[in-house]
């Protein structure tokens, strides 16, 4: 790991604003580094991060996850549900942002931490998300995913450059993954 990497800044200034609203204001501030933390800092920094913003998400409060999760031009998204992934363009348009907070309702969120790695300008995050949420008009329910994040710093900013999701946290037969590799549902 690089001793060299980044580490977040107060982007409020203490004295316009009192401190809770400060914090407050951070909270849904992308992610902003400095050249003085260490390895562990930065992905302790980024989990939390990450976290705060996909709980958001999970409470249907798309537009605080649009403000804290700050993407690259190039971004991808694949998607848990599967298919051709999105690009930036694709990904991050209005419309795409009020079905995104239309879509999850009521949840809470947590991850586990597989592994992590760091270089200088790149964090890559593999998580197993477990969420409680109402999702797509279902009712509750538990929806574990494994997550591989990739941040890649920009000057003084770590932005979301690549997400890929699957619901294979619990694991599938042999069966059913080639049923699912062949475009069939997996119950065949």
């Amino acid at each position: 790991m690089s001793k060299n990497c980044p580490t977040p800044l107060d982007p409020v200034s203490s004295s316009a604003l009192s401190r809770r609203h400060a914090l407050s204001a951070m909270a849904i501030m992308p992610l902003v580094v400095a050249e003085a933390a260490t390895a562990d800092d930065v992905i302790a920094r980024l989990l939390a991060h990450t976290q705060q913003a996909n709980a958001a998400l999970m409470r249907g409060d798309a537009e605080t996850y649009r403000k804290m999760v700050a993407i690259t031009d190039d971004f991808t998204l694949m998607s848990p549900f599967g298919g051709e992934p999105s690009k930036a363009s694709q990904y991050a348009t209005p419309e795409k942002w009020d079905r995104m907070a239309r879509f999850f309702k009521n949840g809470t969120h947590k991850h586990e931490v597989v592994q992590s790695y760091v270089s200088q300008d790149m964090v890559v995050l593999a998580l197993i998300e477990r969420d409680q949420v109402d999702v797509g008009g279902l009712p509750a329910q538990e929806w574990a995913l494994r997550v591989t994040l990739v941040y890649r710093r920009d000057g003084a900013q770590w932005r979301l450059v690549h997400r890929h999701a699957d619901p294979l946290a619990n694991g599938i037969s042999l069966q059913q993954a080639a049923a699912l590799a062949r475009g069939l549902p997996a119950s065949e």
